[in-house]
């Protein structure tokens, strides 16, 4: 790859996960598709990572992810299984049979206007069937931001959104999608619902067949592989199907980095009894699973816990969501996502995934949290410095492991990440003679700001951060989530930060929202749409995961698994239960507030 770049392929295994992927790729898409105008210099993050080059039978060159898809029949609608750029070889091989043929032809899902819109700006259909793109340049990305003369697209709504597929602006290789044929995205019947049958899945030759090959295909074309990224869903049987490729990975590339990113949808109701117990217990054998074959294994979430008490889900200052809606919580998380894979990703002085594993996992610490702050609250005449400082003793991201309050807990080693901020705003901007309000305000780079800060607040914390100009990507498809108060870049207009809330994290007083247009009035008077925003991401070894496991082990002993035959029928024993009720109790433990520094 060019610049010996440390490629990472990425499996997502799961319909959420679709979600969540489908807003990470969207987002790594536009940021190939700078403006013109941007003041960001490009390069801080290195595409070649997550993306490969190639080259159609037609000889045209393509960019597509480097990506492995999983998910079960119905869940992709318009999009074909072999992609759209270009066909497979195998899939075009002629057919040998000279007698009569029959066709049967199963209709096709139409397509949604927004992915009519986008398709037709990108490129046409030649008349031999092959989609041709329209011209790239530097052979990568999309096509650059036009003028604002160009028709406004169409956007897609939340209606128009029934799966992953509906949204997605990125085309992939005819080898990223593998579908599971044998359960069902929709009905009530024939679902994927237990960690057992998850696991069987790659138990069969002729899903793990297609994964090898799959896996051999990316990986035999690589350079300088780091490792492997997984985006599972937690809750239902793709968790055992996450499970058995970590364990896979392990064997037969060992030595790489395996990050695990365990997603867990929106909140859940109490009536649906037996989907709330496979929920609980699905999580809790997949973490245990997950983190004997992971470098490392994070648990993703909006919801307030992994257990059968219900908690509300989490809150942003500056953000309205519907927690019910995958479309709203996949682009919150992916957005997280983005910012807390940036170390392993950039072009200079990379962080490995082996490292950076090395350093949150200590001592059996292989389970993590993610927080964010999105965007990070910045008013326009404010530096990082005062920013920073208005923040006070709080933790200054919001919980995103569904571990609950981190008020009261410790913190172990942290690597942290806030991206977005002009290069003017790194240090203060006070007039020479002023006295300094900090500490802070002394620092002569941003990084040293932002390592200073964290040394504050978390003195005897192993801690790594980063600092980058490059702010996160939020155009459509990207749902529009943001308060009016924002700016196109995701300044705060109006408003500062006045304190904690329950999650004890940092709100925003937000003075005035601009008001609608009347009838009438110009465009122009309506609020900027959101663009870009600056974030801030972590992700800590933390002691609330003592508590939060430590209760999920507890509403896993209390559970019959007599009364739930449908998952001892999937091939999970008694003993199975108890083995892993231990794991859970054991990796608990580990997160005892033995050190590390207490979170106010």
């Amino acid at each position: 790859m060019a610049g010996g770049a440390r490629e990472v392929l990425t499996l997502q295994l799961g319909h959420f996960a679709g979600f969540v992927g489908a807003h990470w790729w969207n987002q790594q898409d536009a940021a190939l598709c700078r403006p013109t105008d941007a003041k960001e210099p490009p390069g801080e993050l290195c595409p070649d990572v997550l993306y490969r080059t190639g080259r159609t039978l037609h000889g045209q060159e393509t960019y597509t992810p480097r990506l492995i898809l999983m998910d079960l029949k119905g869940s992709l609608s318009s999009l074909k299984q072999e992609g759209g750029l270009y066909r497979d070889k195998q899939l075009d091989a002629a057919i040998a049979w000279q007698g009569k043929l029959t066709t049967h032809k199963e209709e096709l899902h139409p397509k949604n206007p927004y992915l009519q819109d986008l398709l037709s700006a990108e490129g046409v259909l030649s008349s031999d069937g092959t989609w041709r793109v329209k011209s790239i340049p530097n052979g990568k990305g999309l096509p650059p931001f036009t003028n604002g003369r160009t028709p406004k697209p169409v956007m897609p709504t939340e209606g128009s959104i029934r799966v992953w597929s509906d949204f997605l602006r990125v085309h992939l290789h005819p080898r990223s999608i593998c579908m599971i044929h044998k359960y069902n995205h929709d009905g009530e019947a024939g679902r994927l619902e237990a960690f057992g049958q998850g696991e069987s899945i790659l138990k069969e030759p002729k899903y793990l067949e297609e994964l090898e090959d799959r896996l051999h295909f990316y990986v035999e074309e690589c350079d300088y592989l780091q490792g492997f990224q997984i985006l599972c869903d937690l809750h239902d049987g793709f968790s055992g199907l996450g499970a058995k490729a970590a364990e896979l990975l392990q064997d037969e590339y060992s030595g790489r980095g395996i990050i695990t990113w365990g997603l867990l949808p929106g909140p859940y109701r109490l009536g649906e009894l037996q989907k709330n117990i496979y929920r609980l217990l699905n999580t809790a054998f997949g973490l245990v699973h997950l983190s004997a074959h992971s470098s490392l294994v994070c648990p993703l979430s909006l919801g307030g816990s992994l257990g059968l008490r219900p908690e509300p889900p989490v809150s942003f200052p500056l953000l309205q969501y519907d927690a019910a809606l995958p479309f709203h919580c996949g682009a919150i998380l992916a957005t997280a996502l983005d910012t807390v894979t940036v170390p392993y990703r950039l072009r200079s002085s990379p962080v490995s995934m082996v490292h950076l594993a090395d350093m949150l996992n200590f001592s059996g610490k292989k389970v993590v949290t993610a927080g964010a702050t999105i965007p990070f609250p910045l008013v326009p005449s404010q530096s990082l410095p005062d920013a920073l400082m208005q923040l006070g003793e709080a933790t200054p991201w919001t919980p995103l492991s569904a571990c609950g309050d981190p008020s009261g807990t410790c913190c172990f080693a942290q690597s942290v990440v806030l991206r977005g901020l002009d290069r003017a705003r790194h240090t203060s901007q006070l007039t020479p003679g002023t006295p300094l309000p900090s500490p802070l305000h002394a620092c002569t780079t941003g990084e040293e700001v932002l390592a200073q800060y964290l040394q504050q607040q978390q003195p005897r914390v192993r801690s790594s951060s980063h600092l980058l100009l490059t702010p996160c990507k939020v155009v459509p498809p990207y749902p529009s989530l943001f308060s009016s108060s924002l700016s196109r870049h995701g300044s705060v207009l109006d408003g500062l930060p006045t304190g904690t809330g329950s999650q004890g994290t940092v709100q925003l007083t937000i003075q005035s929202s601009l008001p609608e247009p009347r009838e009438g009035q110009p465009p122009s008077s309506l609020p900027a749409a959101v663009e870009s925003i600056p974030v801030l991401g972590a992700l800590c070894s933390s002691s609330s995961l003592n508590r939060a496991l430590g209760d999920l082990a507890k509403d896993l002993s209390k559970l019959d698994l007599r009364r739930w035959a449908s998952f001892m029928d999937a091939g999970v024993e008694q003993d199975d239960l108890e083995e892993t009720l231990q794991e859970l109790r054991s990796l608990a433990q580990c997160y005892e507030s033995g050190g590390g520094r207490l979170v106010d």
